[in-house]
């Protein structure tokens, strides 16, 4: 079993490697947190609840010997509705498609069923190098790191394959994250820059900022609210007749609950939680677009959209 550590000394290469590289694991395994950890900025939306990110978000890695295209999918879990097949399925299309695959094992839990389950789907798929990355090492001893890193060896050695690497990391408090960076390049295949120096990840600006008010959207709401909270940006439009040192873009979007019942809670007493998610979120798209905006929030009922096809669709998924 070889496992990482920053010391590792890396064999000097001149060519250009460019590819993509996803992040699998069960739901609030540090994907998020480690995709934004590696690009240096917040792209992907991250929230102690689990199922939060439901869109593939690219974030892009430069690196002047390489450029590292990281996919962050859902968390891979038993689907309950029509919303969780449909994020398995984007999970399944994604592992298909990247150079170098990256499975997320958090160091402070034991590996349960649910890691079992993804990584007998991973022993599937041959060509494809798999890198284990032992997240939240800030929160245990080295005891039980040592431990978690021999249980996750076993794992791939009971399935039949081998880990490319094992590496530990701590997004949070950012130790050996340069360290994955480097042992994923030498995983891509070799070839010029894939995106535009400066560009940080290709979801749309309208996708990004609808994910960032849903992230202000959960904090603080009760358990039974996670999934049903979908955002559309329905319009995004500079302010009209605004002198040009001065501009205003005035963002429109729709909340959607699943039943009545859950609009209360997302409004709160006399709307002061809208409210809190309206000044939240406003300060995060402004630092992502760097423009001033005004935010126009209302919440609506589409009735368990996340089992209606017709509405997924609308919903965006």
């Amino acid at each position: 079993m070889s496992v990482r550590t920053q010391s590792s000394e890396q064999p000097a290469e001149t060519v250009h490697r460019a590819g993509f590289a996803c992040f699998v694991g069960r739901p609030n395994a540090g994907k998020s947190t480690l995709t934004n950890a590696l690009v240096g900025q917040k792209v992907a939306i991250t929230s102690n609840r689990p199922q939060t990110t439901r869109h593939t978000v690219r974030g892009i890695v430069h690196r002047p010997d390489a450029q590292l295209i990281l996919v962050d999918t859902p968390g891979l879990h038993k689907p309950r509705t029509l919303l969780g097949e449909r994020l398995n399925d984007v999970v399944r299309t994604t592992w298909a498609e990247v150079d170098v695959i990256g499975f997320c094992l958090p160091a402070d839990q034991k590996l349960g069923p649910g890691d079992r389950f993804i990584a007998k789907e991973l022993a599937g798929i041959k060509k494809t190098p798999k890198v284990a990355v032992v997240t939240k090492t800030d929160l245990v001893d080295s005891k039980t790191l040592a431990e978690q890193l021999i249980a996750i060896d076993q794992l791939a050695k009971e399935l039949g394959f081998e880990w490319a690497e094992i590496v530990p990391v701590s997004a949070v408090g950012d130790q050996q994250v340069e360290l994955l960076a480097e042992l994923l390049v030498p995983l891509l295949p070799e070839g010029p820059a894939l995106y535009p120096e400066g560009d940080l990840t290709d979801e749309p600006e309208q996708v990004m900022v609808a994910e960032l008010i849903r992230e202000a959207a959960l904090e603080g709401v009760r358990d039974e609210l996670p999934h049903s909270i979908a955002v559309v940006v329905e319009e995004m439009l500079p302010r009209e007749d605004r002198p040009a040192e001065r501009p205003l873009l005035d963002i429109h979007a729709n909340v959607y609950i699943e039943r009545p019942s859950q609009k209360g809670i997302i409004i709160g007493p006399k709307g002061k939680r809208l409210k809190e998610v309206g000044i939240k979120s406003r300060k995060q798209i402004e630092a992502l677009l760097g423009t001033p905006i005004f935010l126009d929030l209302h919440v609506k009922v589409a009735k368990d959209w996340q089992r209606d096809p017709k509405q997924l669709r609308k919903l965006g998924f």
